[in-house]
């Protein structure tokens, strides 16, 4: 049996489960109290971007996409996120049984694991496997699909019209679900941060690959490249759900990290 260990818990987020818990409570009552339709609670959806810092920077970001993840209905769930500390050529997928969490363990999709290094040409790369993009996702999931199994991929050098065409066909299969890893701008004033990062957000908004690239300095592009590339595919329609950064939490403006979170949904 192997085992993805948990490799930032007590880092990126508790080790603690009751900590964890505590944390998505406290995220649900903010949303709850914040939010302007509580319909948009409601919404199903099984796409969605997310970020990755840590939980008291863009958790309650993250929270948001995952919560309405829930609602999609899905089975298992494929988890796509940048490389961090190890250099890729493509994308790597996991080949674990499980992925361990503080909340329990999450079964990996084997099966659909293989069927995507065998349908895509994609590879195995073990020390890309303790990536934070990814594994922050994973008590989101064990929270809001407790029975889910996952597959994790890590990108690396890959382009988006390679990317494409894996988000197409998982998301071709209505039990499965996307969660696409990115954080936005990094380490700018908040001014220009906000700048930067609108660029992003009005590329989601339209749906434009193109617009990522005239001044969108996501971490996580070409995996969000990819997404958009897919939901125009598919028909699918984006849904801005959060944005911040790093100086709501803080309350440092001079160095900020933005963070934003989308769902896309059948038209």
């Amino acid at each position: 049996m192997k085992i993805r260990k948990a490799a930032v818990a007590g880092q990126f987020y508790p080790a603690s489960p009751d900590e964890i818990r505590r944390m998505f409570d406290y995220f649900n009552e903010m949303l709850e109290k914040s939010i302007r339709d509580p319909k948009l609670l409601e919404t199903k959806t099984r796409a969605v971007i997310v970020p990755h810092a840590g939980y008291i920077y863009s958790g309650f970001t993250a929270n948001v996409a995952h919560r309405l993840l829930g609602n999609g209905g899905v089975s298992r769930v494929a988890v796509i996120g940048p490389s961090h500390r190890v250099y890729l050529n493509g994308t790597s997928v996991s080949e674990y049984d499980l992925f361990e969490t503080p909340l329990g363990d999450l079964p990996v999709d084997r099966t659909l694991a293989a069927e995507l290094i065998q349908r895509f040409g994609l590879g195995f790369v073990p020390e890309a496997h303790q990536e934070h993009s990814t594994e922050v996702q994973m008590p989101f999931i064990k929270t809001y699909l407790p029975d889910a199994r996952v597959v994790e991929l890590v990108y690396g050098d890959e382009n988006p019209a390679n990317l494409a065409p894996v988000i197409e066909w998982l998301l071709s299969d209505p039990q499965t679900g996307v969660v696409i890893s990115t954080d936005l701008s990094h380490y700018y004033d908040l001014t220009k941060a906000k700048r930067l990062d609108a660029v992003c957000l009005d590329a989601v908004s339209t749906l434009d690959p193109t617009r990522l690239h005239q001044g969108c300095e996501a971490c996580g592009k070409i995996g969000v490249e990819a997404m958009l590339i897919a939901a125009r595919s598919v028909g699918l329609e984006p849904l801005i759900l959060d944005y911040r950064t790093s100086a709501d939490a803080s309350g440092d403006s001079s160095q900020v990290v933005g963070y934003m979170s989308a769902a896309f949904i059948e038209g």
